[in-house]
């Protein structure tokens, strides 16, 4: 078997900068990580493929576990196609897996969604299907950013279940209002099946978050967004994400959803293998030219941030993770701190083997990005799916 060598990069591995490094890959997997001294004394067939990195950084592949869409293309489609051209169009930006995700719909349009992306998995071309994010509908009214109001339910284990037969076992995680009626026997429900909780589009007190851990709920989406804000006498959804240090979340590194000041004190004061980068981004993120469509509403692209066009509220996100990255750098966050948010840590907390690290046995998911994060290359399970 012919193998790829990759020398002379400076391997970023969550806990360390490894200047002057290679590593090798046989078929999918990462088989050897090594010094550039001992790459030297190696021996390589003609066959064997070797890149010269000349420094740049090689990092795990980027794992979004939360985007709506990408470059005109999303999970609101509801196709097949769709989701196949997200996978493909993510590939130049260094995102080696994601998790498609839908917003709250009619049964019907969940259903279609959810078929769409189960019909994608295994078809890929670029970046690696995970499976589905479900972002509601099991959701407050009261903290809905831009839901449609008339998507949201009440907690019904009947519906989730039809959904999760929908999906073929394929649900990665799902966010959901911990206070609501019902919640503990979902939560329930969605361990045994292995579906990862996250608590979002809430309205949840500081004690209801409490109870939501205890039933599983350990996770949360978009931090700061979309869910009840601290305060001294209740400290709520917010402040129980501060506090509970095994309570992990979801941040969007843009600097304008969360304020750069809060995204260093959220690094300080919790375990920073419990942050995870997503973008959250939207269909319209990085399609050239107008009219923006984003969940059925056109959106206007200011100061980075998708506004809805019918009352000016920020709608999402337009950050592509590559991007996120640079930003929490910029943030004053250390370079392995921020690769480990936008991989090892999704990986670990979504529970998926073999991938997020650079180490032998895992799946070969790496991105070469200059010292400027420009892509260079991006490699999943051993194929090049992107080379600048």
């Amino acid at each position: 078997m012919s193998s790829i060598c990759i020398h002379n990069a400076t391997v970023v591995a969550g806990y360390a900068q490894m200047p002057e490094s290679a590593v090798l890959v046989e078929g999918q997997n990462i088989v050897d990580v090594f010094s550039e001294r001992r790459f030297a004394q190696k021996h390589f067939d003609a066959d064997d493929t070797l890149i010269d990195a000349k420094g740049a950084y090689l990092v795990p592949g980027l794992i979004d576990s939360h985007i709506h869409g990408f470059c005109g293309v999303g999970t609101e489609d509801l196709s097949a196609d769709a989701i196949l051209a997200m996978s493909e169009r993510l590939a130049p930006f260094g995102v080696a897996a994601f998790c498609p995700t839908l917003y709250p719909m009619a049964e019907e349009e969940m259903i279609a969604g959810i078929r769409a992306v189960v019909q994608a998995m295994g078809r890929e071309k670029g970046a690696t299907i995970l499976g589905i994010h479900l972002e509601g509908p099991f959701i407050s009214p009261k903290r809905l950013g831009v839901q449609r109001p008339e998507t949201v339910r009440a907690v019904d284990l009947d519906l989730l279940h039809r959904l999760y037969q929908a999906a073929e076992g394929h649900i990665v995680n799902m966010t959901v209002a911990p206070e609501l009626k019902g919640m503990r026997e979902l939560a329930l429900y969605c361990n045994n099946v292995g579906i990862v909780l996250q608590a979002g589009h809430t309205d949840a007190t500081y004690e209801n978050m409490i109870e939501g851990m205890q039933a599983g709920i350990r996770h949360a989406t978009h931090f700061f967004n979309a869910m009840s804000r601290l305060d001294h006498r209740n400290p709520n959804a917010v402040g129980a994400i501060l506090i509970q240090p095994d309570l992990s979340c979801e941040i969007i590194a843009d600097g304008k959803h969360v304020h750069p000041d809060l995204i260093r004190l959220l690094v300080r004061d919790k375990p920073d293998t419990n942050i995870v980068l997503v973008t959250d981004a939207l269909k319209p993120t990085e399609q050239a030219s107008g009219p923006f469509i984003a969940n059925g509403e056109e959106v206007y692209l200011e100061d980075k941030l998708f506004h809805r066009k019918l009352d000016d509220v920020i709608a999402g996100s337009s950050l592509t993770m590559v991007e996120g990255l640079k930003n929490l750098v910029g943030f004053g966050i250390p370079l392995e701190v921020a690769v480990k948010m936008a991989s090892s840590n999704p990986a670990r907390i979504l529970r998926l083997p073999k991938m997020g690290e650079i180490s032998p046995g895992y799946f070969a998911d790496m991105a070469l990005l200059s010292k400027d994060f420009e892509v260079e290359l991006n490699m999943v399970k051993g194929e090049f799916v992107y080379r600048k």
